[in-house]
C-alpha cells in the first residue's frame, strides 16, 4: 500500500480540558493528527471518512467527541503533517502554537490557514475495520480558501509534492 499516492490531511477537534480544576487552563482543548486514509464516501448526502488506529486518542476522542474538521494540507505545510503525526510528542497545545488557523463555525474545530481545503462534519457511523476505525463523516461545512500550490502528498514512505 506504500505504492498507493494519498493525499494529506489534518484532522482535528476539540476536547474538555484536561484539567477541568485548573483556573487558567482554556475551556476546551485542540486536537490534531495527521492523516493520509481519508476520502470522499458520497455526494449526497455528502458524507467522507477518515481512518484511524484504534484506541489512538484521536480515535477515543471521536467516539465522544462527534465534532470534527479537516484541512487538506498544501505541499508547503508538510511542516505541519510532520509535527502531527510524530510518535511520542509534545502536547497538542504546544503543537498548535504557531500553526495559523481559523475556528470552524460549525465545530469550534481548528482549521489550518491556507489549507487546499477545510471540511467540518459531523460523526454519522464508526466502523471496526481491523486495528483501524472508520468514522464516517457528514459534512456540515466545506471550503477551498486557498487556490495557491498543490496538494501534499505521501507515497513510499515520505511526503512529496505533485509534479
Amino acid at each position: 500500500m506504500s505504492r498507493l499516492a494519498a493525499g494529506v490531511v489534518l484532522v482535528t477537534a476539540q476536547e474538555p480540558p484536561l484539567d477541568p480544576d485548573d483556573p487558567d487552563a482554556p475551556g476546551v482543548e485542540d486536537v490534531g493528527m495527521t492523516a493520509t486514509a481519508f476520502m470522499s464516501v458520497s455526494l449526497d448526502p455528502p458524507l467522507v471518512m477518515v481512518s484511524l488506529r484504534a484506541g489512538s486518542r484521536m480515535d477515543d476522542l471521536l467516539d465522544e467527541q462527534p465534532l470534527w474538521a479537516v484541512s487538506v494540507l498544501t505541499e508547503s505545510q508538510r511542516h505541519i503533517a510532520g509535527r502531527f503525526a510524530m510518535k511520542g510528542r509534545i502536547s497538542d497545545r504546544l503543537l498548535f502554537a504557531d500553526v495559523p488557523r481559523v475556528r470552524g463555525e460549525a465545530t469550534g474545530a481548528p482549521l489550518v490557514d491556507g489549507a487546499l481545503a477545510t471540511l467540518e462534519c459531523r460523526t454519522e457511523q464508526r466502523v471496526t475495520a481491523g486495528d483501524h476505525t472508520l468514522v464516517i463523516g457528514r459534512v456540515l461545512t466545506a471550503r477551498a480558501p486557498s487556490t495557491q500550490g498543490g496538494p501534499l502528498l505521501y507515497f513510499r514512505g515520505r511526503y512529496r509534492q505533485l509534479g
